[in-house]
C-alpha cells in the first residue's frame, strides 16, 4: 500500500495504443488495448553475438509498458492524456543497436550501485575494491557493463487484477569489481488503476554495496516532442546533497531554502535552471540527490508530483527511499534519434531516480547501502499518473 498524503486521482479512461518502437529486425505487431490481459513477449532483436533479446508488453489499468530483456530497459511507457490521447512518455530507440552502443541510459535497470562513487573505490570492512571508471574519474550507475547491459530473464506475472513481469538475474562474485554472489529480483507491476510499481530484491553471499533505480527519461509531452522545462516539478525535500566539479557529493545537506534547489512548491523545471549558481554550472542544469524529507520508509511514502500543463499529465512518486536524483537531461546533444525519428536535444528530458544518496560507501553520514549475507534489500517505487 501506500502511503498517500498526495492521493492521485483514478483515471477510468481505457484507451487503445499503437505498438511503439520497432527493431529493425523485427515488427512489434497490431496494435493493444492498454486494459488487463496476459503480459505478452516478441522478438526485438539480436545482440552483436547473436543472444535473443525480446520485448515485453503489459497493459493495465490505461498504461502500457514495454520492457526489453536486455538491461530490464523501459522500451516505452504510455498513459493518457487530459483528452484521453495516449503517447509514450519514456525516451528511448527504436532498435537495439543503439541501445547496446551509445544510450545514456535510457529506461535502464541500474546496478548494482546507482548513481557515482568517487573514484571507483570503496573500502567495506577493511577491504578495498576498484571499480570500472565510466564517467571521468569516478565510476557510475554500475560500471562499464552495469545491469542495464545484462540480460535479464522474465516471467509474467498475473495477480488479481494486477499485470507484470518478474525479472531476474545472478551477478557474480566480482562483477564490476563488487563483492559477493548477489541475486536479484525486480518486479515491474501495472495496477488496475494504470499505477506503475517498481519492487527490488536482492540478497548476497559476501558483504556488498548495493542501489539499484530506474533510469527513465520521462517527458510527459511524449517523447520527441520537445523542452520539458515547462513542465512543473515539486519535491517533498528541504535539503539536498550539493557536489564538487566531478559531481561527487561534498557530504554536506544545507537547505534548499532561497537556492535554484527549492522546489517544495511546484515550479517550472526551467524557471531556475539558468541562474548563476555554481552546482548548476558543475552539473549543466541539475544532476543531484535531493535528500527526501521522509527519509527511508517501510512502505512507498509521497516524494514528487511531475506535471505537463499542455497535455494535463500528471506524474506522483512514492517511494521508500531516502533519497532522489534529480537530472534535468544536460547532456543530450541532438546526435541521438529517438523512437519517433525525433533528434534528442537538451533538457527534451528528464530522470527521476529514486534511490540512497551517491557515493554513501565513501560518505558513513549518509544512510548506509551494505547489505550483508542473511539480509534481504527491499525497495519500492511507485509512478501514479493521473491528467487535469
Amino acid at each position: 500500500m501506500l502511503n498517500r498524503s498526495h492521493k492521485p486521482s483514478r483515471r477510468t479512461v481505457i484507451a487503445a495504443t499503437a505498438a511503439a518502437g520497432v527493431a529493425a529486425t523485427t515488427s512489434m505487431g497490431s496494435a493493444r488495448a492498454a486494459g488487463g490481459g496476459t503480459p505478452s513477449k516478441e522478438l526485438f532483436g539480436r545482440l552483436a553475438d547473436g543472444t535473443r533479446v525480446h520485448v515485453w508488453t503489459v497493459a493495465n489499468g490505461g498504461t502500457r509498458l514495454q520492457v526489453l530483456s536486455y538491461g530490464g530497459i523501459i522500451h516505452s511507457l504510455e498513459v493518457p492524456d487530459r483528452r484521453g490521447h495516449t503517447a509514450n512518455i519514456a525516451l528511448g530507440f527504436d532498435n537495439l543497436a543503439d541501445y547496446a552502443a551509445k544510450s545514456p541510459f535510457f529506461g535502464g535497470l541500474i546496478g548494482r550501485y546507482g548513481n557515482r562513487i568517487a573514484g571507483g573505490k570503496f573500502t567495506l570492512d577493511g577491504a578495498g575494491y576498484q571499480l570500472p571508471l565510466n564517467d571521468g574519474v569516478n565510476s557510475l550507475h554500475g560500471g562499464t557493463k552495469g545491469f542495464d547491459k545484462q540480460m535479464w530473464h522474465i516471467e509474467p506475472l498475473t495477480r488479481g487484477s494486477d499485470r507484470g513481469l518478474v525479472l531476474s538475474r545472478i551477478s557474480p562474485d566480482g562483477e564490476m569489481g563488487y563483492p559477493g554472489t548477489l541475486r536479484v529480483q525486480v518486479t515491474y507491476t501495472l495496477t488496475q488503476h494504470g499505477e506503475w510499481r517498481i519492487d527490488y530484491e536482492a540478497t548476497t553471499d559476501r558483504a556488498t554495496v548495493i542501489n539499484l533505480t530506474s533510469h527513465t527519461y520521462f517527458n510527459l509531452a511524449g517523447e520527441g516532442s520537445g523542452s520539458v522545462y515547462d513542465h512543473t516539478l515539486e519535491l517533498a525535500a528541504a535539503r539536498y546533497t550539493p557536489v564538487g566539479s566531478s559531481l561527487i557529493p561534498t557530504g554536506d545537506l544545507p537547505r534548499v531554502s532561497g537556492t535554484p534547489f527549492d522546489f517544495r512548491r511546484a515550479k517550472a523545471i526551467g524557471a531556475d535552471i539558468r541562474e548563476a549558481d555554481q552546482q548548476l554550472v558543475y552539473g549543466k542544469g541539475f544532476d543531484h540527490n535531493w535528500a527526501l524529507d521522509k527519509g527511508i520508509t517501510a512502505r512507498p511514502e509521497y516524494a514528487l508530483t511531475l506535471a505537463d500543463p499542455g497535455s494535463g499529465r500528471v506524474m506522483k512518486m512514492y517511494t521508500t527511499e531516502p533519497g532522489l536524483q534529480f537530472y534535468s537531461g544536460n547532456q543530450l546533444d541532438g546526435t541521438l534519434a529517438g523512437t519517433s525519428g525525433k533528434l534528442y536535444r537538451q533538457g527534451d528530458a528528464l530522470c527521476l531516480e529514486a534511490q540512497h544518496y551517491p557515493d554513501s560507501p565513501n560518505q558513513p553520514a549518509f544512510p548506509s547501502t551494505v547489505l550483508r549475507p542473511g539480509q534481504t534489500y527491499r525497495t519500492t517505487t511507485v509512478h501514479a499518473f493521473s491528467s487535469r
